[in-house]
């Protein structure tokens, strides 16, 4: 087992490591802008380029823990990610730029939630778990604690002097990645043995019905993410209203993931599935009505970020008992390409459907992806959540 604090400290190298590179953008974007003289769009290609180098080493990176344990591939995440803060820091045209953009790309990929899931569960079998949901409540507060830190550290330092601060903090990373034991999950028994290698966890269809899942999720969380106070705002509130207003997903979202840690698991991974599914739909059905109603706006906002908040448990937690988790970083690290792929494009698709046709037809969009998710899991409930069962 993982002690408290080994996890704790785990959960800290995961809320720094989010929240100096993958909210690092939405800090500083401006301000490169503005420096690199060029657009917004041109800046922030090089996170989407971030993003499909990411799906580009998913499934090596995946085999590279599944064979030589989480630490040295947490570790040298967090050493590319000093480096790509760095190369930001020092870029002064397009090419440093996004050269850099591809390193961080790299780096969290190996050090950010997908890759500490599978380190778990190559460390812990079945029992991961419970630190799955630990260290996910810890990670999203990530934009909450830097997104503040960020913004003063350029106050003071510049962007340039604050992100190569960032590279520092990578740095402090590396003791928190350390901290985590070696070792290698084996089943205990025979029943265990049986389980793990269970007819029901080589299933074709619970493979495409997880990647259903997780890339119509992913897609949706990068446009929702990067659009969700212009949509807030096209709906006819105030800016300051709207600002307010979408705070509320961060606190939805955690005090979800508090709920799981604190049923300490009473709840199956299937059903938690179902239930943050169906608070999509629900919640895009309430931000089509929240042009008349502002209780439905907060309705929207807390509701989506609840149900996205247990989807990034579900999305480590279910591989456990879909597949076999001695292979649990190549088999999931194969099934998340077409998840990075399509987040690189949603916040271009969904400026692109704002654009021409509206805030309404973005969350119509939502709606319908919402619904093709809900869709999977209810399919995923029916047909895998008994012959799965495992042990821990």
């Amino acid at each position: 087992m993982v002690s408290g604090g080994r996890v704790f400290w785990f959960g800290m190298s995961q809320l720094i490591g989010w929240g100096i590179s993958y909210y690092l953008i939405g800090v500083f974007g401006e301000a490169m802008a503005a420096d690199l003289g060029h657009g917004m769009s041109v800046v922030h290609g090089g996170f989407s380029l971030a993003l499909m180098v990411m799906g580009v080493a998913s499934g090596p990176a995946g085999r590279l823990i599944d064979r030589f344990g989480g630490r040295p591939m947490l570790v040298a995440g967090a050493v590319l990610t000093a480096i790509g803060c760095a190369g930001l820091a020092l870029a002064h045209g397009l090419v440093l730029h996004y050269a850099a953009w591809a390193c961080l790309g790299l780096a969290m990929r190996l050090s950010l939630y997908d890759a500490a899931f599978a380190a778990l569960a190559r460390l812990l079998g079945p029992a991961a778990r419970k630190p799955i949901a630990q260290i996910t409540l810890l990670g999203g507060l990530a934009s909450t604690v830097f997104w503040p830190i960020g913004h003063g550290l350029a106050d003071a330092f510049g962007w340039r002097g604050a992100v190569w601060s960032y590279a520092g903090f990578a740095l402090a990373t590396i003791p928190m990645h350390l901290a985590l034991p070696a070792g290698r999950w084996h089943p205990v028994s025979q029943a265990d043995d049986q389980a793990a290698a269970a007819p029901g966890r080589h299933s074709p269809l619970a493979a495409v019905l997880f990647v259903v899942t997780v890339t119509l999720a992913g897609f949706l969380n990068s446009g929702m993410s990067a659009h969700m106070i212009t949509v807030m705002t096209g709906l006819g509130l105030a800016a300051a209203t709207a600002i307010w207003i979408a705070s509320l997903r961060g606190i939805g979202q955690s005090l979800a993931r508090l709920g799981e840690v604190l049923s300490a698991g009473r709840f199956d991974p299937f059903d938690l599935n179902l239930a943050a599914t169906l608070m999509l739909p629900v919640c895009f059905v309430a931000a089509l009505l929240s042009g008349q109603w502002l209780a439905a706006a907060i309705a929207f906002n807390f509701l989506y970020g609840a149900g996205n908040g247990i989807l990034t448990i579900t999305r480590g937690t279910l591989p456990l008992l879909l597949f076999d988790p001695r292979s649990y970083g190549a088999t999931v690290g194969r099934l998340l390409v077409p998840s990075f792929f399509l987040s690189a494009v949603a916040p271009l698709a969904y400026a692109l459907v704002i654009e021409h046709f509206g805030v309404a037809a973005v969350l119509w969009l939502s709606l319908a992806l919402g619904l093709g998710i809900l869709a999977a899991a209810v399919v995923l409930r029916l047909r895998f959540a008994q012959k799965s069962r495992s042990p821990g």
